[in-house]
C-alpha cells in the first residue's frame, strides 16, 4: 500500500494532506472485498462517469492480469473441451462492484413514477446487503440523491465512503469515511478524483492479485 500511495504523491504532491484518508479508504475497501462484500458506486454528471470508470477497473484487470486459477481453467477444459479452455483463458477474476448509474430503464421509470432523488437509494436498498460499502462521489458534497442513498445505507448496515472536495458539504456529516481533495471548483475537484480512485483500485488489486497469473 505504501509504495502505491508514495508514487501517487510524487505525481500529485497536492494530495499529500489527504494521505491518511487514502490509507483508511484503502483499508476499508480491502476489508469489504475480503468478507465478500460489494462496492456500490454513485455520482452525478462527471462524477457519474467516474462511478462507471471505477466499476470498470474493478470488474476486470486494471494494472495486473487476473487470470483464472489453473484448476478453474482445467475445469472449463474438462467440461467444454478446447472451447472451454479458450473461454477460461479470456475470463478474468474481478472484485464485486456495481455502478448505480448502470440501469437507465429503471432510472427513467423511477424518476417518472416515484422520486428522482431516490434513484440511488432505491437501488442500494435492493442490491446492497449489510457489510457492503457505498462510495458516493460528489464534488460539492451536497448531492441530494447521494444524501438519500447514504441515509438508506445507514439503515441497511452498509458502510458509507465519500469522495468529495475540500469542504465535504452536508454529506461529510453523513459519511463514515471521507476523502476530501484540496480543491473546491468542480472541474478541479474532478481532476484530482481520478488519480485518487485509480490509486485505490490499484491498492485493492495488488492486495487480492499480488502477482500476474
Amino acid at each position: 500500500m505504501e509504495k502505491i500511495l508514495e508514487q501517487l504523491i510524487v505525481r500529485y504532491p497536492v494530495l499529500e494532506p489527504v494521505l491518511p484518508e487514502l490509507e483508511t479508504a484503502g483499508r476499508i475497501l480491502i476489508e469489504t472485498f475480503a468478507r465478500g462484500g460489494t462496492l456500490l458506486v454513485c455520482g452525478n454528471g462527471g462524477s457519474g462517469a467516474d462511478a462507471e470508470h471505477i466499476a470498470g477497473e474493478l470488474l476486470k484487470s486494471f494494472v495486473r492480469k487476473r487470470r483464472l486459477p489453473a484448476a478453474v481453467q482445467q475445469q472449463f477444459e474438462e467440461l467444454y473441451g478446447v472451447g472451454g479452455r479458450a473461454l477460461a483463458e479470456q475470463l478474468e477474476e474481478g472484485l464485486r462492484c456495481v455502478s448505480l448509474l448502470s440501469h437507465p430503464a429503471f432510472g427513467s421509470a423511477f424518476l417518472n413514477d416515484v422520486a428522482g432523488e431516490l434513484i440511488f437509494a432505491q437501488q442500494l436498498w435492493v442490491l446492497g446487503r449489510p457489510g457492503d460499502l457505498v462510495l458516493g462521489i460528489s464534488t460539492s458534497g451536497n448531492a441530494r440523491n447521494i444524501l438519500q442513498a447514504f441515509r438508506a445505507a445507514r439503515v441497511r448496515g452498509i458502510g458509507r465512503l465519500l469522495l468529495t472536495g475540500a469542504t465535504g458539504g452536508v454529506l461529510a456529516g453523513e459519511a463514515d469515511w471521507l476523502i476530501r481533495v484540496p480543491e473546491q471548483e468542480t472541474y478541479r475537484v474532478q481532476e484530482l478524483h481520478l488519480p485518487v480512485y485509480h490509486a485505490l483500485c490499484q491498492l485493492v488489486e495488488s492486495h487480492f492479485f499480488p502477482e500476474d497469473r
